[in-house]
This record gives C-alpha cells, sequence and structure tokens, in this order.
C-alpha cells in the first residue's frame, strides 16, 4: 500500500506516530532494505514482514510514542530467538513521523512508482473495474481508459489509439472494452508495436479465431499473432466471475512484467 496518504493524514490529525524503516537486510529476510511501516496506536499501516519482527518493531514503536522518544534502533537476528525461522538479520530505523518525514515518504514513493512499469487498461466494465481494483495496490502503473460517459471517474477518456502510440517501451497492453470490433481494432494496433511487453485480450478461444482471421486479412505478418494473450488469465476455472478473472490477470501481467531473477 502506499504510505504517503497515511502519513500524511496522520500528521495533518495530529496523531502520534512512529515510521519503522528496514535500513539493512542481511541473509533471508522478509523484506528488503527501504520497506517502510507506519504504527499509530493500535493501527499498523504496510508491513516490513509480519511475524514477531513486526510484533517487536510495533512494540518499540508504541513505547516511544508513549514515553515522547524521537527515535530509536533495532537490530534483530531472525532466528529461534524471535520465533522466526528466516535465518537472516534485520537493523530497524524507527523514527517519529511529522511533516518533514511525511513528505519524504511521498517523494520515495513516488520516485519508485516511476520506474514501474506501466499497464494500458482498456475497458471500464465489470471485469475492468475488477482488475483496476487488482492491480492498484501492486507495483505497476496503471493507465485505465475507456471512452463512455458512464464510465468510473478514474478512468481516462482519451482516443485508445492514441493512448497506444504514446506508450511507453515495455508497457503492457490489457483489452476488454464494450465492443467486439473496438477491442479488435486497439489489439490490432498494438501487435504492430514490437516492443509491447504483453498484448491480451479478454475473450474465447472463438473470439481468438475470429481476430486472427481478420487481423491477418488486414496484410499483418502471421507472426504478430504469436505475441497475443487470448484468452487471458492463464488457468481455466469454473469459476469466472470478475473477481477472479481479474485475480488471474493481475498474477499473470506480475509474471511477465517483473524484473528477470524477481
Amino acid at each position: 500500500m502506499r504510505l504517503a496518504p497515511v502519513a500524511a493524514g496522520l500528521v495533518a490529525g495530529g496523531v502520534p506516530a512512529v515510521v519503522v524503516t528496514v535500513r539493512d537486510a542481511r541473509g533471508s529476510t522478509p523484506r528488503e532494505a527501504g520497506t517502510r511501516m507506519v504504527v499509530a496506536g493500535g493501527q499498523l499501516y504496510g508491513t516490513i514482514g509480519g511475524g514477531r519482527l513486526e510484533w517487536a518493531a510495533a512494540d518499540r514503536a508504541r513505547a516511544m510514542i508513549a514515553a515522547g522518544e524521537a527515535g530509536a534502533v533495532l537490530s534483530l537476528p531472525l532466528g529461534p530467538a524471535v520465533g522466526q525461522c528466516c535465518g537472516g538479520h534485520v537493523v530497524l530505523s524507527l523514527a517519529r513521523l511529522d511533516g518533514t518525514m511525511a513528505e519524504a515518504i511521498d517523494r520515495d514513493e513516488r520516485a519508485l512508482a516511476a520506474g514501474w512499469p506501466t499497464v494500458l487498461l482498456f475497458g471500464a466494465g465489470h471485469v475492468g473495474i475488477a482488475l483496476a481494483r487488482a492491480l492498484a495496490p501492486l507495483p505497476l502503473r496503471l493507465e485505465w481508459y475507456d471512452e463512455r460517459e458512464n464510465a468510473p471517474a478514474t478512468a481516462m477518456r482519451e482516443d485508445p489509439l492514441a493512448a497506444l502510440a504514446a506508450a511507453p517501451a515495455g508497457a503492457a497492453v490489457v483489452v476488454m472494452t464494450h465492443e467486439h470490433h473496438l477491442d479488435y481494432a486497439i489489439t490490432e494496433a498494438a501487435l504492430q508495436r514490437p516492443d509491447f511487453a504483453y498484448v491480451g485480450m479478454i475473450g474465447s478461444a472463438t473470439k481468438k479465431a475470429r481476430f486472427s482471421r481478420g487481423f491477418l486479412a488486414n496484410g499483418n505478418a502471421p507472426g504478430l499473432l504469436a505475441r497475443l494473450t487470448c484468452p487471458i488469465g492463464g488457468h481455466k476455472l469454473p469459476d469466472k466471475s470478475p473477481p477472479v478473472i481479474a485475480a488471474l490477470v493481475a498474477a499473470e501481467l506480475l509474471v511477465v512484467l517483473s524484473p528477470p531473477g524477481e
């Protein structure tokens, strides 16, 4: 989750809070260096890995709030002594949340998000809305398009072909509009760009076959069809409800867009 809005809200409301940051992570650890969590009273926002590690950090943070301390450092080996089996070692930095810290969190999150892969989602029907929700907390930059007036306010109403032309290299394209001919037009244009990491269109094997015939009839190279994922989602499950389809597609996108080795 994004911590910047949480931090800004706590500062604005005058709620005492502590930011816990993984300063160093060696060996097998649940989260990497730079990961943050905010502790405010009985609430935890974000996670540094759960388990006894997180419990110890939250307990120390609450003690800081009660005592009015400004900062602390915890060095924790993740072994049987703390009830975890990771075997690594984590150093945590704890600091009282203030306006300066909230601004730093916002800057860091914006800089991190700038490097995330882009997903262009076309369509704001039931599945489109479910997929947008599924992608929202993930490390992906979502650009959501639907030209209809009744589409959600967060969906942009730009021309889809213009959006494709302006999209960055390495982006993923997911097509699930309200009309087959629009699906076909967007998907054809996406396949004509060789630099997209993923092109997926919702539908059945029958829809893919119909699209393929039209695609070839328009003079496109047959080899381009190998880049099309349709149906999307990877697995055939009996439950085809929007949240299930969205979960499968989100997982598929993460696998495709994650850097090698991650």
